[in-house]
């Protein structure tokens, strides 16, 4: 059974985290770090990642971009795997994860949805058959607490999809201040903000006379909660590096 340290464990996505790994016999959460270090679900809380003194196999951080770097830090001390599952990190905070995942194991990825990523694969064959010939748009929704926009997810998509097109398109997200006529080198972006939606996501390709759409519905966080336990799963006892869901999906199709 695998050791569990959940990273943000009294926030809505560490609670979701907490209830799916009590129906599981493959893991158990020793322990979690979280600023208000209130015990809620049964096991220690800590404060701060140096305060830990449990020991584990593995983290997994749901929290916030600013308990980025000393997590990372305590990581790469303790040679610690990690899936880092935060959202809204800058530039700088991935290119950091890139560095420390030469000394530990880190897996990193903008959507923990194994349906999500396995979207992202189809996308991409998609694009690679359609390519030059379809214009693509990608479609994204979330409930109305979401801060940032496009989604992470949403970008990722559009990188995958522009990483198999001949020529590298320019992302578009504010259509309205433009006032001509759609370009063939390009990817529209659009984000609606609403109600409670846990998140949607659609990628749109439109050719001559046809329209081929591919989507995705989230229906409750606990997709994402079931993705991150089974990434932490898939990282203990891997060699250093960075992995993300492609490399989980390529696992799972493999066994």
């Amino acid at each position: 059974m695998k050791r569990i340290l959940l990273s943000g464990c009294n926030g809505k996505m560490g609670r979701i985290i907490a209830g799916c790994v009590r129906e599981r016999r493959d893991c158990t959460i020793v322990a979690g770090i979280d600023p208000c270090g209130r015990p809620l679900d049964g096991f220690p809380v800590f404060t701060a990642p140096s305060d830990c003194a449990v020991e584990a196999d593995v983290i997994i951080d749901f929290s916030h971009p600013d308990a980025l770097e000393p997590l990372l830090q305590y990581a790469a001390a303790a040679h610690l795997p990690a899936v880092i599952a935060t959202t809204g990190l800058s530039q700088a905070q991935t290119e950091q994860i890139r560095k420390i995942s030469t000394s530990v194991p880190l897996f990193f990825t903008a959507n923990m949805s194994l349906g999500v990523n396995l979207l992202m694969e189809l996308a991409k064959k998609a694009a690679a058959v359609l390519g030059g010939q379809f214009d693509i748009e990608i479609i994204e929704k979330h409930h109305n607490q979401k801060i940032d926009a496009p989604s992470g997810t949403a970008l990722m998509l559009a990188d995958a999809v522009s990483d198999v097109l001949e020529k590298r398109p320019k992302y578009v997200y504010d259509r309205h201040v433009m006032r001509e006529k759609r370009t063939k080198d390009e990817i529209g972006i659009h984000a609606v903000r609403g109600g409670t939606i846990v998140g949607e996501h659609e990628i749109l390709f439109a050719g001559r006379d046809e329209v081929l759409t591919l989507s995705h519905t989230a229906m409750s966080k606990e997709v994402f909660a079931t993705g991150s336990i089974n990434a932490a799963l898939f990282l203990c006892g891997r060699p250093n590096g960075l992995y993300n869901m492609g490399d989980l999906v390529s696992g799972m199709a493999g066994q």
